[in-house]
């Protein structure tokens, strides 16, 4: 049985710990409100370029001189799966919930036949994955010092990914990340990029092909494809950031909740226990007096 010492510098110590998680609560719910509002402003404009992009494709004369961005290699024997994560923990199951995503995505994939590389992008998704995936993984990107999201940080591993392909080292592009939906809910996504997938094709929406372009198609898309994986890629990056905010609000909150509820059984045990040390002591003293 503890001391009643050891019950007090524990007490301490939890109480310390509690203060810090409702700190981080109160960080991560100020940082929540501006990721939560760049997601929400992300999302119209990826997703408008890609029905552009779509529109655009669906004017295209020859589709085998099409842009290989838009339509593939024609094979699919190399997939690259790229796995963004964050680079600092302590937020619930905001990484977990992505990798178990991509790993279910790694085995059918592998099942298949098909050929695995992996890109991760933040340093929790590579600690996870290293050691089952260690050998399928090209490269590891971490933005730990970028303060902020921006756009240059997703281009770079935008301009990453459309060099690999160039250089023909994959032939499908898929990107992991998590969706924010609200503080308690984010929803693990996997969007492939190249070739570029129709989200749409599902829910019976027909693209408005009503436009005019000038130049050509062929001329456009050159330009707009590379532009839209950086594009997704950001979303994506923005997405991640709104849910980790709101996954670490959530897991410091438990936290905090559960730091109170030790608390209050240390100190119900600690009250016990010195009781018990008051009586014995005073057990002592009447048999003592009772002895003389």
């Amino acid at each position: 049985m503890p001391s009643l010492d050891d019950l007090r510098k524990r007490i301490t110590s939890v109480k310390s710990t509690q203060k810090i998680t409702k700190a981080m609560k109160m960080v991560a719910a100020a940082k929540l409100r501006k990721a939560q509002e760049n997601a929400e402003k992300g999302r119209p404009y990826s997703e408008k370029m890609n029905n552009i992009i779509l529109n655009l494709s669906a004017g295209v004369s020859d589709p085998q001189s099409a842009p290989k961005l838009l339509v593939g290699t024609g094979k699919e024997d190399v997939h690259l799966c790229v796995v963004l994560t964050s680079d600092r923990g302590l937020c619930g199951g905001f990484n977990s919930n992505i990798i178990k995503k991509a790993k279910n995505y790694f085995e059918k994939t592998q099942k298949e036949g098909k050929s695995l590389k992996i890109i991760t992008v933040g340093s929790k998704g590579y600690d996870q994955l290293k050691r089952q995936y260690g050998n399928s993984i090209i490269e590891n990107i971490s933005f730990k010092e970028s303060k902020n999201i921006n756009y240059f940080d997703a281009a770079k591993v935008g301009n990453l990914i459309i060099e690999k392909f160039q250089n023909e080292e994959f032939d499908f592009c898929t990107i992991f990340f998590n969706k924010f939906k609200n503080v308690i809910s984010q929803i693990p996504q996997a969007q492939q990029i190249i070739p570029l997938e129709n989200e749409n094709k599902d829910k019976d929406e027909k693209l408005d092909s009503s436009y005019e372009f000038e130049p050509d198609e062929d001329e456009i898309l050159s330009n707009l494809l590379p532009k839209n994986i950086s594009t997704q890629i950001f979303k994506a990056m923005l997405e991640n950031s709104a849910s980790e905010q709101g996954s670490r609000m959530t897991a410091m909150d438990n936290a905090t909740r559960n730091a109170g509820d030790l608390v209050d059984k240390l100190t119900i045990q600690y009250n016990r226990s010195r009781q018990a040390a008051i009586t014995k002591e005073l057990i002592e003293i009447i048999s003592g007096a009772e002895s003389l």
